[in-house]
């Protein structure tokens, strides 16, 4: 009976950890914040292009196309995690095969994570050559992204900013380690990169998923 008893008590601490936002877990719990960003150092070199790996799913023609650009997007530096910004509405973004239809913020601080998926500042806008990065929530709050590891190769990511509609389509994913801040690294042609927890429940690695621009 003891033995069992351990058991269920270390499954449901399991099942708690990524389960509270930010801003709103309590602090008379063990619940794992959901803190998707890696909290680590820029390297000088973040507007050089870089070539992401992927696992399973390779990458396509479309992706590896280069479109000329003189100067790349230059990302910010991760916020440190209490940090509050200011809730900015960016546009939307929709991916069909996991009906999400969703606001999209300007910001990666877990306080406007929390309200839902968040668009790395300095990285590059939709449309623009560079690396679009998003990071979002699997298993708090609205859990925006729980089900991007069911993403494949061919399906679209669509983001809506100023009007304009642009359309990515599912490029190749990888599992990293919480500090790859590389997943930030811009690129010559239009990309874009969703990030969030993985495992759901944990904040033990990061599932990516690598788009590019639909053309």
């Amino acid at each position: 009976m003891r033995r069992r008893a351990a058991l269920v008590v270390a499954a449901a601490l399991a099942l708690a950890a990524c389960g509270a936002g930010g801003s709103g877990g309590s602090a008379a719990t063990t619940t794992v914040v959901e803190d998707p960003i890696p909290r680590t150092t820029l390297p000088p070199t973040t507007t050089t292009a870089a070539t992401l790996a992927t696992t399973t799913i390779p990458i396509t023609a479309a992706a590896t196309t280069a479109a000329p650009a003189t100067t790349l997007p230059t990302p910010v530096a991760p916020p440190a995690e209490n940090v509050k910004e200011p809730l900015q509405d960016l546009g939307r973004i929709e991916i069909p095969k996991l009906g999400i239809s969703d606001e999209l913020y300007e910001g990666i601080a877990l306080s406007t994570l929390d309200q839902g998926p968040g668009h790395w500042p300095g990285t590059a806008m939709p449309g623009q050559a560079g690396n679009v990065v998003v990071a979002g929530h699997r298993t708090s709050h609205s859990k925006p992204f729980r089900y991007i590891d069911e993403l494949e190769a061919g399906d679209q990511v669509t983001f809506t900013v100023d009007g304009a509609v642009h359309n990515y389509v599912v490029t190749g994913h990888e599992i990293v380690d919480p500090t790859a801040i590389r997943i930030v690294d811009q690129t010559p042609e239009a990309t874009a990169t969703l990030f969030a927890c993985h495992p759901p429940g944990s904040v033990a690695e990061r599932y990516v998923v690598h788009l590019a621009l639909q053309t």
